[in-house]
């Protein structure tokens, strides 16, 4: 399907103050023949303080700019900014610093080490910056997820939402930049996610959390502030905030398209 892309406003000039900006963003997989384009020209703006979703089929480019928004991986060409960074100039030990004081992550499968507990798991990212956290607020984050009485609960110990809480903990441990959510929502059952996405919900409204969700499920994508549609690499649809019917409705006329 040839899909065009939808025209973004030109705020070039304040890509640097931006949360997170990409401008013209492209991204090939291979050479010649071979050579597939994951993204084909991306301009966004994140903006502060609101929960943006990314929906796409498969193949469509999403989980791709993730990465490069996260600085996990690098664009063919093209610009992307975090916390007014630009990224294209840093080393690695660079981007890694960056990422561990301007980003969180949170995965479908949790990532957790088994062998620590719930409270170590929340704890790591400080510990591998050789920081401790602020007692007060470490308190308060733990008993906003839900997690006060399984601090010393291991991950084998704990259900797959409560898992979920630990990693959302850990992703916002650190008070980061951006939150990037990939799939958060993808490995558990329907009133478990309801769950999850209260939290990341709340953890916008209640701690002003900037984050990024990439998702399939249009109940997901409900709680954002708003929804970019990708196909073929391409941003397609810009959506503001939508309930689920609106969602699956502007999926059917993209693939009608």
């Amino acid at each position: 399907m040839e899909v065009a892309a939808v025209p973004v406003e030109n705020v070039a000039e304040r890509a640097p103050a931006a949360v997170v900006a990409a401008r013209d963003v492209t991204r090939r997989y291979g050479e010649g023949d071979t050579a597939v384009d994951a993204l084909r020209g991306v301009t966004l703006d994140i903006a502060q303080e609101k929960l943006t979703a990314v929906m796409g089929a498969s193949g469509s480019g999403k989980s791709t700019l993730m990465h490069i928004l996260a600085a996990l991986d690098r664009p063919t060409s093209g610009s992307v900014w975090i916390a007014g960074t630009k990224l294209g100039g840093l080393s690695d030990t660079q981007i890694t610093k960056l990422r561990r004081k301007h980003i969180g992550f949170v995965f479908q499968f949790f990532n957790l080490l088994p062998m620590l507990t719930a409270d170590e798991n929340v704890r790591l990212p400080l510990s591998i910056a050789g920081e401790k956290p602020d007692r007060e607020w470490y308190d308060d984050l733990l008993e906003k997820v839900g997690l006060s009485d399984r601090r010393e609960h291991r991950p084998a110990e704990l259900s797959g939402g409560q898992q979920q809480r630990v990693a959302i903990a850990r992703a916002l441990v650190t008070r980061p930049t951006v939150v990037f959510a990939d799939e958060p929502t993808g490995n558990l059952d329907s009133k478990t996610s309801g769950e999850i996405l209260d939290l990341m919900r709340e953890s916008v409204e209640s701690l002003g959390q900037t984050t990024v969700m990439v998702t399939h499920d249009p109940r997901a994508a409900a709680i954002a502030d708003r929804i970019l549609f990708l196909a073929d690499g391409l941003i397609v649809k810009d959506l503001g905030k939508a309930d689920a019917s609106d969602v699956i409705v502007a999926m059917q006329e993209l693939d009608a398209g």
